[in-house]
């Protein structure tokens, strides 16, 4: 179940980045501190902004687009938009930037590792044999799988059908409505089929559906033939869209959790 791999070995990454993180930031918050009562006695500063420093700071956050390059300091971020952001299309150059960034950041390499370890553990393609070569050949083919994957959905399509590869949050809060949980996942999750033009409307998604499907079709070239049959072109197929999917909603909460576990105590 490549999509159960997935999933776990993001989550373990996730729990080891969490812990490191939070213990830098209590580290910070002592440091903080401690320069606090050197200071001469003044005023007691408050512990959040005033309502009126959180909407400068968020309408200016909303018009330049800005999220967190990396998502608990390692985690490639970088095509997340924040909510109700008005942008100028991306050229060809920055998409094509944006797919290169995906592909072979630092964090990719030690994904695909990972990844690839777990799948050699569960002997997932028989095929492959053991030992060092064996993970290299898992290495080498979950590295093709996402990179020919992110050269059409972020790439190709988006520049032959002029579609925007970035994606868009839901935020908390559209036209002063409050959005709650399950509209913002289900909101996240349905950006594999309805996305952004260049222009500012809505489209079908072909760059997800069709290009997921065309790197699924790609791979049967490079895996053995016991993988290249309709059904397990298929289920690939189907993985790749549904962990997007489940990679958008945890974008979508990202800010979110960006802001309880190192803005506020």
């Amino acid at each position: 179940m490549r999509f159960v791999r997935a999933v776990a070995v993001w989550l373990a990454l996730g729990i080891l980045l969490c812990g490191g993180a939070a213990r830098a930031q209590e580290t910070k918050t002592g440091n903080s501190g401690a320069a606090a009562n050197t200071e001469a006695a003044g005023p007691e500063l408050p512990n959040a902004p005033t309502p009126q420093q959180a909407q400068k700071v968020g309408a200016e956050e909303n018009e330049q687009g800005k999220q967190t390059r990396r998502i608990l300091g390692i985690v490639p971020n970088f095509r997340s938009v924040s909510a109700n952001a008005h942008l100028k299309p991306q050229s060809p150059k920055e998409k094509f930037t944006d797919f290169a960034q995906d592909s072979f950041d630092y964090s990719s390499f030690i994904f695909i590792g990972l990844l690839s370890g777990v799948s050699q553990l569960e002997g997932s393609t028989p095929e492959f044999h053991a030992g060092p070569p064996a993970y290299a050949r898992y290495y080498w083919h979950n590295f093709a799988d996402q990179t020919d994957e992110n050269l059409w959905v972020g790439f190709l399509l988006p520049v032959a059908l002029k579609e925007d590869a970035r994606f868009y949050t839901l935020g908390r809060f559209t036209a002063g409505k409050h959005n709650g949980v399950a509209k913002r996942a289900a909101y996240a999750f349905s950006r594999i089929l309805v996305t952004r033009t260049d222009s500012g409307g809505k489209a079908f998604n072909f760059s997800e559906v069709v290009g997921s499907g065309a790197a699924s079709g790609i791979s049967d070239l490079y895996y053995p033939s016991s993988n290249r049959t309709w059904t397990k072109t298929g289920q690939r197929w189907a993985l790749n869209v549904g962990i997007d999917g489940g990679v958008f909603i945890f974008k979508e909460f990202w800010p979110d959790l960006n802001r309880a576990i190192f803005h506020t105590k």
